[in-house]
């Protein structure tokens, strides 16, 4: 028997759940997966008592789920496994967060309804009556604001004495008396189970296992109420829902004349717009990569570079070596395995957290949720969904979150075109391979390193018209629906915390995978094939680079090192750095900046960028997609794909660019254009095959 009081927190997006979450627990987190499930999972122990566990649910908007995640919620608030649900609200659109509200309230558990945002409501001189909220639905509801940290220790202190709600939810007359022939019809008590098998849920069906007999009596009944009320059975609770809650908010809200929230509505005029939303986008992305990569960020990681990877640590390291007589052999590879390896990697975690900083604003003050809206417009004209750029966005952190974030698209063929294109976006792992060459080939160029992004965009759409267009993968595009939270100023501890969690995740990286890869490329580029010490042009990884260079010729790489780099990041993206600063001996950013520009030229340089940013990502990613995709030959299509569309693109912009430079004309720029116009074919052509259009029902 425990002692502990368990809380569950949920509500919907964007209501600032997880805000609040962090507020309550601080440090005292813990992160892993739901049994069965990928869907991360979040729990912690409240900061001012260890005793009380709170779980934070995955965001959702009723309980009738359609997602992975959404299923994880509504399975563990039928489950016994807490004692207390917490409610978060955001009080400044309490008509559609109630929603949910009164469908936790039927689960018959004690409800703690945390009103949130309260501080904007005082802003505008809007004023909620809690006291007759909480009357009316008869739970406590608590005034909090995530943003200014206040109303915390009442919404625990109410959560820890909280009761069964004490009012049952009424609505229409009609509609109760459906209700009571199912309850008689079916001896369901519950009134959650009840509204759910009137709405012909399988899951609660199946739970509270009708006979054959009252299942037909069920179907009696509904029948009669779609008669009644001229509407299928789950527009009918909808509708009686919004009906309650509409009358609700009237009696609860209260304004001052002509107080409206438009501060937001205002700046959608113009970043939603369709003249100006997408050039707004472009200017944002361009900013951001510039002030981490060019401007800011550059500070911080010339310093890790020239003075702390490039003069102290291996200066101390050498003292120490000599001071411990370490022999030459051991002192190489410290000084010219790991510490050039892993140094040349670390030396980008400035210019990551900047970048991170960047996003974490942009995404704090909600205009992230716009960028999704704007690209709706534009992916829509080709066959494609904004729904489909939610796991793009994620995947700028990190590929295997948007990979796993695929799975809240319902329709098969755009989930498995979404999981193929998603790992275009350069992530985080790929930043210091932008920041490489845009720093070292073209160091006063502000467009190289948007310009990744911007081609990760490009790639996505012209690939996704591609296989859009295929029998395996055409058919309508899915609707897409999506809330836009009003816009407020970040919360720096949210900003800072975010970019911490990414940063730190690389750093951990530079630590494992990137130091165990370095010690293999030390030894590779030690010893040859007999194990003699030589030189690294006469190495075992020299004569497998020689072999496989060929193969990266025709896209402008004259030397192996850069046909080898390329293979390593396979294992992780970064790992192309490290082992460039290993085979060349750079110890710091100058020396690998020289050694860039003796064996690259411009163009050389940016195809290297442009087939490692669009190349299969790493192997980490590449398990993902087939837990994702589900068969090893879709994960075999997908990586096939990607590997051909980075050699692809990467051959034609080497090609057509050596021809415009040097005004040469040969053999391979000729196949290019012939690429090129293929590309066009397979773009412009009409469908292969298109899939029949299918009546769908959104519920809000």
């Amino acid at each position: 028997m425990t002692d502990n009081k368990r809380f569950a927190l949920v509500g919907n997006p964007n209501s600032g759940k997880t805000s609040t979450f962090n507020l309550l627990t601080g440090s005292n987190q813990y992160v892993g997966n739901w049994p069965g499930v990928t869907v991360e999972r979040k729990s912690g122990k409240y900061a001012k008592d260890k005793t009380i566990i709170i779980q934070d649910l995955p965001g959702i908007y009723s309980l009738s789920p359609f997602t992975p995640e959404e299923n994880v919620t509504r399975d563990y608030l039928l489950s016994d496994d807490y004692d207390v649900i917490i409610n978060v609200v955001d009080a400044t659109n309490i008509e559609r967060n109630l929603y949910l509200t009164t469908q936790l309230i039927e689960i018959g558990k004690p409800v703690v309804i945390a009103l949130n945002m309260t501080d904007l409501l005082i802003k505008h001189d809007i004023f909620i009556n809690t006291e007759k909220l909480s009357y009316s639905l008869g739970v406590p509801v608590v005034n909090i604001s995530a943003l200014k940290n206040q109303g915390f220790e009442e919404l625990v202190s109410l959560s820890q004495k909280a009761r069964p709600p004490q009012v049952e939810l009424h609505y229409d007359e009609r509609f109760e008396a459906s209700l009571a022939e199912l309850a008689s019809a079916t001896h369901v008590s519950n009134r959650f189970e009840l509204i759910k098998v009137f709405e012909n849920d399988e899951k609660i069906i199946e739970r509270v296992a009708l006979s054959a007999k009252q299942a037909e009596e069920v179907s009696d009944i509904i029948a009669i109420a779609e008669d009644i009320f001229l509407d299928d059975r789950q527009s009918i609770v909808v509708n009686e829902r919004y009906q309650y809650l509409t009358s609700l908010a009237a009696m609860v809200e209260s304004r001052s004349k002509g107080v409206r929230f438009n501060f937001s509505d205002k700046i959608d005029q113009f970043v939603t717009s369709r003249i100006f939303g997408f050039p707004f986008f472009l200017f944002a992305m361009w900013a951001v990569y510039y002030v981490s990569i060019q401007t800011v960020g550059i500070m911080g990681t010339d310093f890790v570079n020239e003075k702390l990877f490039g003069e102290i640590v291996p200066q101390y390291a050498q003292s120490l070596l000599d001071a411990l007589h370490i022999a030459p052999i051991g002192q190489s590879l410290i000084l010219d395995g790991i510490i050039a390896g892993v140094g040349s990697v670390l030396g980008f975690v400035p210019q990551i957290f900047v970048l991170f900083i960047c996003l974490g604003i942009l995404e704090d003050s909600g205009y992230m949720s716009r960028v999704a809206f704007v690209m709706d417009r534009i992916f829509r004209r080709f066959g494609l969904s904004g729904k489909s750029f939610i796991p793009m966005l994620i995947a700028t952190g990190c590929g295997i979150p948007g990979v796993m974030a695929s799975r809240t698209i319902e329709n098969e063929r755009d989930r498995r075109i979404t999981i193929m294109v998603t790992t275009f976006m350069p992530c985080s792992a790929k930043l210091p391979i932008i920041a490489l060459v845009a720093g070292s080939l073209f160091p006063n160029n502000s467009l190289i390193a948007p310009s990744a992004y911007f081609v990760g965009i490009f790639t996505i759409v012209i690939s996704g018209i591609m296989l859009k267009k295929t029998k395996l993968l055409g058919g309508s595009v899915t609707p897409f629906i999506m809330e836009l939270p009003n816009y407020h100023l970040p919360k720096w501890s949210s900003v800072l915390r975010y970019a911490w969690e990414k940063g730190l995740s690389f750093i951990k990286r530079a630590g494992t995978i990137i130091l165990a890869m370095t010690i293999l490329l030390w030894f590779l580029t030690t010893f040859n094939f007999r194990l003699q010490v030589v030189d690294t042009e006469q190495s075992i990884l020299a004569g497998i680079g020689r072999v496989i260079m060929p193969l990266f010729v025709p896209l402008g790489w004259t030397s192996w090192q850069a046909t080898v780099s390329t293979f390593t990041g396979l294992l992780a993206k970064e790992t192309l750095v490290s082992t460039m600063g290993v085979l060349y001996h750079a110890k710091g950013s100058a020396a690998l900046n020289t050694a860039m520009q003796s064996n690259f030229t411009a163009l050389s340089a940016y195809t290297l960028l442009l087939f490692n940013l669009l190349c299969a990502p790493c192997f980490a990613a590449i398990g993902a997609i087939y837990r994702e995709m589900g068969t090893a030959k879709w994960t075999g299509i997908a990586v096939g794909f990607q590997c051909a569309i980075a050699y692809i693109f990467s051959f034609i912009v080497y090609q057509l660019g050596h021809a415009f430079v040097t005004g040469q004309v040969g053999i391979l720029a000729v196949l290019a254009v012939l690429m090129l116009g293929l590309g066009g074919y397979l773009v412009f052509r009409k469908p292969v095959y298109q899939a029949p259009q299918l009546a769908e029902s959104v519920t809000i």
